[in-house]
């Protein structure tokens, strides 16, 4: 049976119909995304993605209409609806980052929903300005600078240097540098950069916004550049009312609080010279746990102390030395805390302790060590809320920074016999010797974290017989067996 021409293309269409269902039924089966959407021509390659906004008072509906009118694509990203909810104009849509069972994983993948090559980041409050994201975008293609921002409202940016130093967690701000160069900004802007860039960041859309990219891009080494030429703002300033704005800056500085822990950061040194703090304080458990090997978990994670532990352990370390000498007790720095008064007059920037030898007949003039052997070793705590008691490692006392903080000073009672230093409790540290009393006749003055403690008369040759040669100049972890300086940090 021969087929005529129509049967043939009869068939030929059958099967190619078949082909093109068995494919369909192919990528459907193996989970394939469906194909990605151009951006608008009218305004190609830039998604307005709005993020800080407080669901109490807001702008949303306005900001979002401005750009979408442009057209642009628009997201407003948060955790859940917005409650009131907010009426979003055709072109903008709502983005919930909070997963939810009875929604799939991608819908709450941001970088799933930005299909254009940049994304502006636009406050709350903030109005469209004709051709302006597009300029940022040619500036931002033409140069060296990762991000570009541009101002909102009449008030100019101003351009902060960032230094992040996660090794001692901490954030630095300062003036801009040369040429313009910022690390950071400070002001209501608009944060334009690519799309790529910002969902390769460990937390693109962490809160407070501006702060979580300026954090990440200093630690990558990108510029940023701020264009002079502002997006308008609408009246009048939000929140309005003195409740709400109170309310707002409540949650911004818990959203900050939050957002700096993530970050591992503990201190912002603010350009004016004011600081922040964000770790340990006196009503707070401090930031580390039990020490094992002489070697603090920071150590293995690439970080030193934090900020918050040295400023605990300086302010314990005067407190302790104030009290002995009131009430003649004759002490001196040892160990590592003699090292750092002899290298840096500070703690070593890695310690969690400082130590004190005391001469042990001496014990008895300082009140709270009498109170403490009055207790049976327990704790006492003095009129400051510093915490004094028996060690329950051995024969020596610990002074803590308050209950809940439990950093500390050790008080290491010394006794001299036939001319040597010595003690009843030794804990097997390499450093851990007895010494001649003549290295305390005299004792003499050295300026320590902030103070002026008491120290031995010939601070390198007793470092020298503790640590060995070169114990100064040649710097290490307390543990070397368990973490080398410069292994890995």
């Amino acid at each position: 049976m021969r087929l005529t021409p129509c049967q043939a293309a009869l068939a030929g269409a059958i099967g190619l119909n078949l082909l093109l269902l068995y494919c369909a039924w192919l990528r459907a089966g193996r989970g394939a995304p469906p194909p990605r959407c151009r951006p608008p021509r009218e305004a190609p390659g830039v998604t307005v993605l709005l993020r800080d906004f407080e669901d109490f008072e807001n702008d949303v509906a306005g900001t979002a209409r401005s750009f979408a009118a442009l057209p642009l694509p628009v997201l407003v990203a948060a955790e859940a609806a917005p409650y009131p909810p907010v009426p979003l104009p055709p072109g903008a849509r709502l983005l919930l980052l909070r997963p939810a069972p009875d929604r799939p994983p991608r819908a709450s993948r941001p970088e799933l929903h930005v299909r254009t090559r940049h994304v502006a980041l636009v406050p709350d409050g903030a109005r469209a300005a004709p051709g302006l994201l597009e300029r940022m975008r040619a500036a931002l293609e033409a140069g060296d600078a990762r991000v570009v921002a541009a101002p909102v409202g009449t008030e100019p940016l101003r351009c902060l240097g960032l230094r992040v130093e996660l090794r001692e967690w901490t954030a630095r701000y300062g003036p801009g540098g040369p040429g313009g160069a910022c690390g950071a900004v400070e002001g209501a802007a608009v944060l334009l950069l690519r799309t790529r860039d910002l969902f390769n960041l460990s937390f693109p859309l962490a809160r407070p916004l501006p702060a979580a990219l300026f954090v990440q891009a200093a630690l990558r080494g990108w510029g940023l550049r701020v264009l002079p030429e502002a997006f308008p703002a609408a009246p009048p300033a939000l929140p309005a009312s003195p409740h709400n704005r109170w309310k707002a800056e409540s949650l911004a500085g818990a959203r900050r609080r939050r957002l700096m822990r993530e970050l591992g950061i503990k201190r912002e040194v603010l350009a004016d010279g004011r600081e922040r703090w964000y770790g340990c304080g006196k009503d707070t458990a401090r930031c580390f746990g039990t020490v094992h090997a002489r070697t603090p978990q920071y150590l293995l994670a690439g970080r030193w102390t934090p900020p918050c532990c040295l400023r605990a352990l300086r302010e314990t370390a005067r407190h302790v030395a104030e009290a002995l000498e009131a009430a003649g007790v004759r002490y001196w720095l040892e160990g590592g805390s003699l090292l750092g008064a002899v290298r840096l007059r500070d703690i070593i920037p890695w310690d969690y302790d400082v130590d004190l030898g005391i001469y042990r007949e001496d014990a008895g003039k300082c009140r709270w060590l009498r109170e403490v052997e009055a207790a049976g070793g327990g704790a006492v705590e003095d009129a400051e809320g510093f915490v004094w008691e028996k060690a329950a490692e051995g024969d020596f006392y610990r002074v803590h920074y308050s209950r809940a903080n439990r950093l500390h000073v050790d008080l290491w009672p010394f006794y001299p016999r036939g001319g040597v230093m010595t003690k009843d409790t030794w804990l097997g540290h390499p450093q851990d010797v007895e010494f001649p009393e003549r290295f305390l006749r005299p004792r003499v003055p050295l300026p320590f974290a902030g103070f002026t403690a008491m120290a031995p008369n010939d601070a390198r040759a007793f470092l020298e017989l503790k640590f060995g040669p070169g114990a100064v100049e040649n710097p290490e972890y307390p543990n070397p067996a368990v973490k080398r300086l410069g292994q890995g940090d």
